[in-house]
């Protein structure tokens, strides 16, 4: 009897520790900051997932998905143009936190998350800094990272050089919430 109660009462804890913690959300910011312009958009539609269990994390987002920009023109040169959406509909972050973090306390945490991103058809290994906040039962993640152009095969015409940087900035925020 005893060998029975403590089988159930592990399945049950490894039930619990594998507890998946997921958005859809999320918003994902960018700035492009050139000597000759400054361009910001955002979306509220990143969704993601962390699985504390072995500390797994991903991360989508559609690229059309972004709204802001200067102007309408701009926004479409950055989807038809740069982005190619209609090849490349999804930017991804795929990897592993390296820190140890007890997702079972109230805490906030700063972190390295090592994998993954893939971005206009580029996949580029990165190591990303943010900072996890565990608050009864939900975790808020925040990071903000370099996206080089050149790493990611997207072009500018030297004509537009001077207004759009190649490095863009990139700043994610979101709130996942247990799976049910």
């Amino acid at each position: 009897m005893k060998t029975i109660f403590f089988t159930v009462l592990l399945f049950f804890t490894q039930i619990c520790l594998s507890q998946i913690y997921m958005c859809k959300d999320g918003i994902t910011k960018f700035t492009s900051e050139a000597p000759l312009e400054l361009i910001k958009a955002q979306s509220k539609k990143t969704s993601g997932a962390i699985d504390p269990s072995n500390k797994s994390v991903a991360f989508s987002i559609v690229v059309e998905t972004f709204e802001g920009f200067n102007s309408g023109l701009q926004r479409e040169h950055f989807k038809e143009n740069y982005l190619e959406t209609n090849k490349y509909r999804t930017a991804t972050f795929k990897g592993k936190i390296i820190e140890d973090i007890d997702f079972t306390k109230n805490g906030t945490y700063s972190v390295r998350v090592k994998g993954t991103f893939n971005i206009h058809g580029a996949e580029k290994e990165k190591i990303i800094k943010g900072k996890i906040t565990v608050k009864d039962k939900e975790i808020t993640i925040e990071a903000t990272f370099e996206v080089p152009l050149d790493d990611h095969n997207i072009k500018v015409p030297k004509v537009v050089n001077q207004k759009i940087a190649s490095i863009i900035m990139v700043e994610v925020k979101a709130n996942l919430k247990p799976k049910t």
